[in-house]
């Protein structure tokens, strides 16, 4: 097989390398062609290959595993990378940027309370007053059974925490009535 560098050449360029004129290549009997071997190739001044610049001929070539030369076309890769920012590992590597701050999805707001939904429940609340099960939890944090309540709510409502936030709620109740009994003395 040729030695691939003829398909790299600019146009019009002829190949000066002895191993590129012969039509068979000189280095094709016994092994394959050295990638110093393009290393002779006269290119225009100022860069001819697509505009990239002219490569110093001190360059060393690639290692035979990557293929061709830097001289050939090819782009080196670890040469190329440096430190970018204060660190090279860890949590606070790379290029520093600004945070591009999302505003939160609408889903998130499932179960935010806003002021129409206060407004409605509030108007529940005066027209119905509390349930059967609330008056009977109200009772039981009037005496300070606390836990006894809970277990009280749990039962009614379902969970856990949702018993604790009613729990709250009646106490919150409670403690206003108190205030309000005391203002009214």
């Amino acid at each position: 097989m040729p030695f691939p560098i003829k398909d790299h050449l600019p146009p019009g360029q002829p190949p000066s390398c002895a191993c590129l004129q012969s039509p068979q290549g000189a280095h094709q009997s016994s092994s394959p062609p050295p990638l110093w071997c393009s290393g002779d190739i006269e290119r225009p001044p100022g860069g001819a290959r697509g505009g990239l610049p002219e490569v110093p001929p001190e360059v060393p070539p690639q290692s035979p595993a990557r293929g061709l030369s830097f001289r050939c076309g090819a782009i080196g890769g670890a040469a190329d990378m440096a430190i970018r920012y204060p660190m090279a590992v860890g949590l606070n590597k790379g290029y520093k940027v600004t945070k591009n701050v999302t505003k939160p999805r609408q889903c998130r707001r499932r179960g935010r309370l806003t002021k129409h939904t206060k407004f409605v429940r509030d108007m529940i609340r005066e027209v119905c007053g509390f349930a059967p099960y609330e008056r009977r939890a109200m009772e039981l944090l009037k005496v300070s059974k606390d836990k006894r309540a809970l277990k009280f709510i749990k039962k009614r409502v379902g969970t856990h925490i949702r018993a604790k936030r009613k729990r709250e709620e009646l106490s919150n109740v409670l403690a206003a009535m108190r205030k309000a009994a005391a203002k009214k003395d």
